[in-house]
């Protein structure tokens, strides 16, 4: 890549957090079996009129307000013509121009560098069905057909397959934290399409660019990208032409593969869908949608570093979802040491939630709980190994951390004058050890604490533990 630029945009399609499909009342909700959440109007039947879902309406303009997008006051429903056996009505209804957001920006740190990002625009569109294929036939299920989407098309101003994963991750937060949307991205709840291309650095103009479809997960944005930018590279170097198509990554053999030519914004046909008028939202109601809106990600992430101390890393693993967020800031209350709270919630309690396939607030073990663990931790009542063995059962039970730990015998030996009797003891027997440490081997320290803690059961607490041989060694 040292004599090439990548030149990336993303176009993330996100479901939208409606009880209903965009256009009729059908149930969003999943689990049904094929075709059972299907009317007249998402099937496609001649004659049924759609009507527009208010809600995802509001969900669409408050992604943009989160995305630093203008919202129209004004933006219209378009027919897009293309042709699968899973879209019904034979052209999807989407916004071409205008759409109901345009002109906002991101701003993305990757390896410390901090790039804002443009997005050109967003809009509202009703998702296909799903064609399931097997023992020789295709079958539609039409469940999925009408499901309400926002489609977010960046400019093409990410440079590395790194910035490109970076940024749907945190368009992915944003959306989450505003509960535009559920966020399943092995779901389908969020995927993204990758749009690809090579120029020589400094050249203006772009190059060919493919567009690679349907990738569900953050990894997989950036392993597909990286493969094409590599794919790429290796035909300009070598002569070969490169052809505007669009391609599917497969996720085990970790290549591209090309799919069909690549369609452009003309060759759909839009034009104004006559079944459905003008999308109109007033400034008041607006400004109504703005006040509603949570902190975001991003300045929580600033005040969590400026508030509480946090390192970035730390402050952005916990902003990344909300209920993590809140669930850190309610543990707060019952013990306020953030980094030792931070520590807890990203070394134990999330893996806990993500093995267990849970949310935070649905863990038993609750945010006074953490607190209550963090701060005999802090009061040296248990040495922070402790807590990591007996974790996992306070996760499960929801037991008191303090009580779990009386219970097991865990009180950590804190007492000076029984720690002191315990350390000149361990001296005492081990003269040649102490001579050793005196002429330099200050790697023996590892020893004393080593036998101290033998002696003790592991019970010792280990700051005290070094503060008196560091005394009594001298």
């Amino acid at each position: 890549m040292a004599s090439y630029e990548a030149v990336i945009g993303l176009e993330i399609h996100a479901q939208l957090k409606t009880a209903s499909k965009l256009f009729c009342s059908c149930p969003t909700s999943s689990g049904a079996q094929p075709n059972e959440q299907v009317c007249e109007i998402c099937a496609g039947m001649p004659g049924a009129l759609p009507r527009l879902n208010e809600k995802a309406v509001e969900l669409a303009a408050s992604a943009g307000m989160a995305l630093n997008c203008t919202v129209n006051s004004y933006s219209l429903f378009s027919r897009k013509n293309y042709f699968y056996p899973d879209l019904p009505d034979g052209f999807q209804t989407s916004q071409f121009s205008p759409p109901i957001c345009e002109g906002g920006y991101l701003d993305i740190t990757v390896g410390g560098n901090t790039r804002r990002i443009g997005i050109t625009r967003i809009h509202l569109e009703n998702d296909a069905g799903k064609c399931v294929h097997g023992q020789g036939l295709t079958l539609v299920d039409l469940n999925r057909a009408g499901m309400p989407l926002i489609e977010i098309v960046s400019e093409p101003d990410i440079r590395s397959a790194e910035e490109a994963a970076e940024f749907m991750r945190q368009v992915h937060a944003i959306l989450t934290t505003i509960g535009a949307c559920e966020g399943n991205l092995e779901e389908g709840g969020m995927r993204c399409d990758a749009n690809v291309s090579l120029r020589p650095v400094g050249e203006r103009a772009f190059g060919t660019r493919t567009e690679t479809k349907n990738l569900n997960s953050f990894r997989n944005v950036q392993r597909a990208i990286e493969f094409e930018i590599k794919r790429q590279e290796a035909a300009l170097e070598d002569g070969e032409p490169l052809f505007q198509e669009t391609r599917l990554f497969d996720a085990v053999r970790q290549v591209t593969q090309a799919m069909r030519s690549k369609e452009d914004a003309h060759d759909y046909r839009y034009f104004p869908n006559p079944d459905l008028p003008p999308v109109l939202v007033s400034e008041e109601q607006m400004a109504v949608w703005r006040a509603a809106l949570p902190e975001l990600p991003a300045p929580r992430l600033a005040r969590f570093m400026k508030e509480y101390g946090l390192g970035r890393e730390e402050a952005a693993a916990l902003t990344a979802d909300k209920a993590a967020a809140d669930f850190f800031e309610a543990a707060l209350q019952s013990c306020m040491q953030p980094r030792r709270v931070a520590g807890l919630m990203l070394g134990e309690f999330l893996r806990e939630c993500a093995a267990a396939g849970i949310a935070p607030f649905a863990a038993r073990m609750t945010p006074e709980r953490l607190g209550e663990l963090a701060a005999i931790i802090e009061k040296g009542l248990i040495s922070p190994r402790m807590a990591h063995d007996i974790f996992p059962e306070l996760f499960a039970s929801g037991a008191s951390p303090e009580q779990l730990a009386a219970e097991r015998g865990l009180a950590q030996l804190s007492d000076a004058g029984e720690l002191e009797a315990v350390v000149d003891a361990v001296i005492a027997d081990n003269p040649a050890e102490v001579a050793g440490y005196r002429s330099g081997k200050s790697k023996l320290m590892a020893f004393f604490v080593g036998q101290i803690m033998k002696r003790t059961k592991g019970k010792a607490n280990p700051t005290l533990v070094n503060e008196l041989l560091q005394k009594k060694l001298l």
